[in-house]
């Protein structure tokens, strides 16, 4: 029982991730959707970046440097920078797309005059039949 409470991280991230995917599947308002699915992004990014972190490990740069001779290493007292660097780029794709998304959100506001998926959806359905 202890070695699970000590993850107590991945726990949290489990529970955003379940939050952001109920969110995204029960809520009707565009905006309750996109608030959902950026916190279920951020679980993602925050579970990737804490199975990156070592306790006692250190950056991956090797005292010398290339004309410093051989040196020893041992990879395992190094951190993988690699999950780092992609949530990185995750964060800014997140960014970009929450603005992208924030801005089609404006315009079906001003189009349709509300956030709410279903009666957007009514109002394309009822002026297709009037046009069919």
């Amino acid at each position: 029982m202890a070695e699970l409470l000590a993850k107590y991280n991945y726990w949290i991230y489990a529970l955003l991730l379940c939050v952001g995917f109920y969110g995204m599947m029960t809520k009707g308002n565009l905006m309750k959707k996109l608030i959902a699915m950026n916190i279920f992004q951020w679980a993602v990014i925050f579970y990737f970046i804490s199975i990156g972190a070592k306790k006692g490990g250190t950056v991956p740069i090797i005292p010398g440097g290339h004309g410093g001779g051989h040196v020893v290493v041992e990879a395992t007292s190094f951190i993988n920078p690699l999950p780092h660097v992609l949530m990185l780029t995750a964060i800014v794709v997140g960014v970009a797309t929450t603005g992208i998304a924030l801005a089609l959100l404006i315009k079906i506001y001003k189009r349709w005059g509300t956030l709410e998926e279903e009666e957007v959806l009514q109002r394309l359905r009822d002026r297709d039949e009037v046009k069919g």
